[in-house]
């Protein structure tokens, strides 16, 4: 994962200034040659006793803004940790490679698994490359490739969902990205080997549920899940993206909402200041988190695995009948 310039969230500023305090101590302490010992353990703690309060108390949107953090471990972080042998697949065989979504056969704690990962760019170079994480109908045809494949050979099939959405371009609507997202919908529901999404940032709409239509939906405890961005749910709504925080409360698309409405299985904890505060750690939760679900799953049978995985989608949502 690469290192830059430390990037702080307005509610973090309080941090910030500390932190600069503690650096400064820290330097007078080695210029001077003067023990500055207790100084500097009594802001390490106000530090971590401000941190710790912050996020306590953190709302939706700023629950987003660190999702949308940009040193934010992204895909190819946890696949280079938790994964080995990973062969990137390339390719729908119809258009072209998107390399929005990425793929291919990886060994997981000696598991042949199919990993499936949507995948953003770290300079503005590589997101123009990955199209800023927004994959395009090629993407999502190449995803169903690999999920037939997968089932061909009984492999577990790891899905990492990060995107703000499908692309939403000319281009990819001229290719019909709205039928690719339609059949993975259809396929994915139908496939007879086990399978596990992780949200790892951002879940935006039909981008997201292209490739996440499976046994066991896990998302980090700062993602989030949407239908649609809070900016776009403002515009509509309002008609000023300005109120996207009071959208994204309404939403109730943060990983705490999402688990007490049923529309994720799981939420992974993560090390307090956010998945980028403590990298290893995070990759460590997220290992720990997708052996016990995978395991779970390789001991159910193919019925049974069909049967949960169309009861569980089935029974999202409130709803009455009338006749």
């Amino acid at each position: 994962m690469e290192t830059s310039v430390k990037y702080t969230l307005d509610f973090e500023k309080p941090l910030l200034a500390l932190s600069e305090q503690l650096e400064q101590l820290k330097r007078l302490s080695d210029e001077n040659q003067v023990q500055m010992d207790d100084e500097i353990h009594a802001i390490e703690i106000r530090i971590k006793e401000t941190q710790e309060q912050i996020y306590k108390s953190l709302t939706s949107w700023q629950k987003i803004k660190i999702a949308r953090h940009p040193q934010r471990p992204y895909t190819l972080d946890y696949i280079q940790a938790l994964f080995e042998n990973f062969q990137e697949l390339h390719g729908d065989r119809c258009f072209g490679d998107d390399q929005a979504l990425i793929g291919g056969p990886a060994f997981f704690e000696k598991k042949p698994i199919m990993v499936i990962a949507q995948q953003k760019g770290r300079s503005l170079k590589e997101n123009i490359k990955r199209c800023f994480g927004s994959p395009n109908p090629e993407g999502y045809r190449k995803a169903l490739r690999l999920m037939r494949l997968a089932e061909k050979f009984k492999m577990p099939i790891i899905a990492w969902i990060d995107t703000p959405g499908a692309y939403p371009g000319i281009g990819a609507e001229e290719r019909h990205i709205a039928e690719a997202i339609a059949i993975n919908l259809r396929e994915m529901s139908t496939l007879k080997v086990p399978s596990i999404a992780i949200i790892l940032g951002e879940g935006g709409s039909g981008g997201a549920l292209g490739i996440g239509v499976v046994d066991r939906v896990l998302i980090l405890e700062y993602a989030y899940y949407s239908v649609i961005s809070p900016e776009g749910c403002a515009a509509i709504l309002w008609k000023d993206r300005s109120k996207a925080s009071e959208a994204a409360n309404a939403l109730k698309l943060s990983a705490n909402h999402l688990k007490n409405l049923n529309v994720v299985d799981a939420v992974i904890p993560e090390p307090l200041g956010g998945a980028h505060a403590d990298p290893t750690l995070c990759i460590e939760n997220v290992r720990c988190a997708l052996r016990a679900h995978l395991t779970e799953l390789l001991q159910q049978s193919e019925k049974d695995l069909l049967t949960q995985r169309y009861s569980k989608f089935r029974s999202i949502g409130v709803f009455e009948e009338h006749a």
